[in-house]
């Protein structure tokens, strides 16, 4: 089976890979830097600096190979140390803003889903234009299944900030996307 195939070769490269095999380290890279790029596209807005976070990232886990005990899943455990990695660079760019809490009206209702066509790409272009507190804490919950527990113990806020800014990001994109959808269909 291809599975079966397919799981023990990216053993075989990986156990490569600890030793210093710089081709077995170039095809994980291969492999797995489309979706780590992705991830860190979506925590920093330039593409190039994403670009230049993720080659950082695969360098530290290169060098720290040897510390994936294989429990869990290899593409798990690069994701993190990416997501580890952009929030480093957002912080030595002081890139990243968090709004306190005291504004929220926490009698407010919101939808967790609003119905849109727009492209992935318009997507991505709303959630990088939220203010970078928002924005960070909307990818590592909604997109990378974060806890507030661990979110907040990433970049060192409590757990109610962070649900704050979760509150406003989905609150300031489902308007966002309310104005988009009643323009593109004449209402506006």
């Amino acid at each position: 089976m291809k599975v079966i195939d397919l799981h023990t070769n990216l053993e075989q490269l990986i156990a490569k890979a600890c030793e210093d095999n710089r081709r077995a380290q170039e095809q994980l890279y291969a492999m797995f830097s489309p979706k780590m790029l992705s991830i860190c596209r979506q925590y920093i807005k330039v593409t190039d600096r994403a670009e230049e976070v993720m080659l950082s990232g695969f360098f530290k886990a290169f060098k720290n190979l040897k510390q994936f005990t294989g429990a869990g899943s290899f593409e798990g455990w690069l994701r993190r140390i990416m997501t580890r990695e952009c929030i480093s660079f957002l912080r030595k760019e002081k890139k990243i803003y968090f709004e306190d809490e005291a504004s929220i009206d926490a009698t407010e209702q919101h939808a967790n889903y609003l119905e849109t066509s727009l492209d992935l790409d318009r997507i991505q272009q709303l959630i990088d234009g939220l203010p970078s507190g928002y924005r960070i804490v909307f990818v590592m919950y909604a997109i990378e299944g974060y806890k507030h527990a661990e979110i907040a113990t990433h970049l060192k806020i409590s757990e109610s900030t962070s649900k704050t800014q979760l509150f406003k990001a989905r609150k300031m994109l489902q308007k966002q996307l309310k104005t988009l959808n009643n323009t593109s269909y004449g209402t506006t």
